[in-house]
């Protein structure tokens, strides 16, 4: 029996990934347009009450402000007929006591309403900001402790579309768009009242007007709702795929993917497009109406003014105060089209981030947590890593590992073995409860993972992964993220038993060097060795390594081979094995095949028994001549 060369597999699997969009740009489309299941039909009120609740007080005292302010603003056309009727006759008069009185109400009630104003803005700018500062922490904090599995499904882009549009679609409403739509309210009840005092006939006809209006802004909010939710869904596909192209241009250009790319990125922007030339219209729609409705009952109860002060049936200055009331009891609703667009834009987008918040974890933290004794903190000999009847399934498939039960001994060096899809990166995020099996239990040192807090588990079990991620910030600082409490003394230390001392002291500030998101600045070889000490400082029972040597030249495979004995002596470890050279330095091996363990034994024992770990061997020496 004859493998194939595993690492020409891997690179064919990688090229067939990679040509996907080929085969089809509608896939690609539907993958970047879902989005989650809408949340509770509560669940968005329930996340704006919690947002305002720390902030309730501000929140009375804005809308007290915004009352009196609206109040104040509301003096000036009922000064106007008091001039017209009162004033202008004691003018000619010669009596200018009373246009003096009228002149210094009005400029009162102008600085008046300009002082509430400005009040009314700081005091919402200030529960707006803090209400946007919480809700994108809880974006950041909620995100981060959602399980892998959420994290494969939901996009990267996606979520940075929540934090960033979909927040700044609220953050829209909430710097002046509810200032217009209360302050709306509060004019239209205003001048209502007004009305009503000043000519009661006249005041009923103009809050009929009132109803049409109304008719139109049911219409638009029912039509916007669903366009505006799409549109949210649209702009986040956009991002998305924005993120997915550019975080990964290396392979993009050396596959040549850009014309495929181009293909999908047009369906998702003419989607887009599509989607917002809708939302035009139906803005288009509500504003041309609104302001006909509005237009003609004007017209139409001015007119009606008109003829009644030519009868003498009403005073010239209620005539001039009705007319200025009238426009601004229709104004208001007039100037709402653009405050509703960022209404309903901003419901959309709280739909979407109520939904984000409203995921579980599916590795939840236990209710009665437990802890693990003190001989598994101290890598002491204890109990061990016991996969006890563990099957695990994806949500979405069928089983990837089937039932099987696995011990691994304290101290030991198990290495995993087998073609791509065989399993291995799930047996270890199993260890490393990135999962949980749909079946059975994983024990550490007798302990079930599920009872084991995040803190508690990630203090034992450390997995590095073959990425090597490095993040902006110093060499040390990232050395210290590993145990951030350590010194500077702690982490020289342990970067010289690592070998990683020589190369970060050539560095232009040494171990103060600044490196960029992803460790650019250094090299492949560098970046692991720096994830080693890491994994060193932490100073875990157990350790779980992806292969670390996949990309390296000879004399950095050496280095890190090295660094790598340093770090899992002694310690209990699960390396995952694609090159075989890795291999050399387990106490066990582990060759997997379709989510099976096919065989279990020293390297030295399976090379002898000829079977698919001999055959996988042969395969490897042959594509090394």
């Amino acid at each position: 029996m004859t493998l194939p060369n595993p690492l020409a597999a891997a690179g064919a699997d990688r090229v067939s990934e990679t040509q996907a969009p080929n085969a089809s740009a509608r896939a690609a489309l539907d993958l970047f347009t879902q989005d989650l299941l809408p949340a509770p039909e509560d669940a968005s009120r329930a996340l704006l009450a919690s947002l305002l609740r720390p902030h309730r007080r501000r929140v009375v005292l804005a809308g007290l402000l915004l009352i009196v302010q609206r109040a104040i603003s509301q003096l000036g056309p009922l000064l106007v007929a008091y001039a017209i009727d009162h004033v202008i006759p004691a003018v000619r008069a010669h009596q200018y006591g009373p246009l003096l009185a009228v002149c210094f109400g009005y400029l009162l009630s102008a600085v008046a309403s300009a002082v509430f104003q400005y009040a009314f803005v700081r005091a919402e700018a200030r529960v707006g900001q803090d209400l946007i500062a919480d809700l994108l922490s809880r974006i950041f904090t909620h995100a981060q402790a959602l399980s892998i599995d959420f994290h494969q499904r939901y996009t990267s882009g996606r979520l940075t579309s929540r934090a960033t549009s979909d927040v700044q679609a609220l953050r829209n409403l909430l710097t002046g768009g509810l200032e217009d739509i209360v302050g709306a309210v509060l004019t239209t009840i205003y001048v209502s009242v007004t009305l009503l005092y000043l000519d009661w006939p006249l005041g009923l006809a103009a809050i009929a007007v009132g109803g049409p209006l109304y008719l139109t802004v049911r219409d638009f909010r029912r039509r916007a709702y669903q366009v505006y939710r799409e549109r949210s869904t649209a702009t986040a596909a956009v991002t998305a795929k924005y993120a997915e192209t550019f975080t990964n241009i290396h392979p993009v250009q050396t596959f040549r993917l850009e014309t495929s790319n181009d293909r999908s990125f047009m369906r998702i922007n003419r989607r887009h497009a599509r989607i917002n030339g809708d939302s035009a219209l139906v803005m288009g729609r509500y504003v041309t109406s609104s302001r006909l409705v509005a237009n003609i009952g004007i017209a139409v109860l001015v007119m009606w003014c008109a003829f009644r002060v030519a009868g003498h049936d009403l005073d010239l200055g209620a005539f001039a105060a009705i007319v200025l009331y009238l426009r601004r009891l229709y104004d208001d609703p007039l100037k709402l089209g653009g405050v509703l667009d960022a209404y309903q834009s901003a419901v959309a987008s709280l739909e979407k981030i109520a939904a984000l918040l409203a995921q579980r974890a599916s590795v939840p933290e236990p209710a009665s947590p437990q802890t693990l004794s003190p001989s598994t903190s101290s890598r002491q000999r204890g109990r061990g890593v016991v996969f006890e009847s563990v099957a695990f399934a994806y949500h979405t498939g069928s089983e990837v590992l089937p039932r099987f039960d696995l011990t691994l001994v304290p101290g030991q060096t198990v290495a995993v073995v087998g073609a791509t899809g065989a399993g291995k990166t799930t047996l270890a995020k199993l260890l490393a409860r990135f999962y949980d099996p749909t079946h059975g239990r994983v024990l550490l040192d007798g302990v079930d993972l599920r009872y084991l807090t995040t803190a508690e588990l990630r203090r034992a079990v450390v997995m590095l992964t073959q990425e090597a991620f490095i993040f902006s910030g110093t060499i040390a600082e990232n050395i210290a993220l590993g145990r951030p409490d350590a010194n500077s003394e702690e982490i020289e230390q342990v970067a010289g038993t690592i070998g990683a001392h020589e190369f970060i002291c050539a560095l232009p500030d040494g171990y103060d060097t600044d490196i960029q998101a992803g460790g650019h600045r250094v090299s492949a070889g560098q970046r692991q060795l720096v994830a080693l000490a890491r994994a060193l400082l932490a100073d875990p029972a157990v350790v779980i390594l992806d292969e670390a040597t996949p990309s390296l030249d000879m004399p950095s495979e050496r280095l890190v081979q090295h660094a790598m004995n340093t770090v899992l002596h002694g310690r209990t470890a699960l390396v995952i094995a694609h090159r075989l050279s890795t291999v050399h330095i387990a106490d066990r091996v582990l060759m997997m095949a379709d989510g099976r363990i096919v065989e279990d034994g020293t390297p030295g024992e399976l090379l002898n028994e000829h079977g698919p770990f001999a055959d996988l061997h042969t395969a490897w020496q042959d594509s090394l001549t």
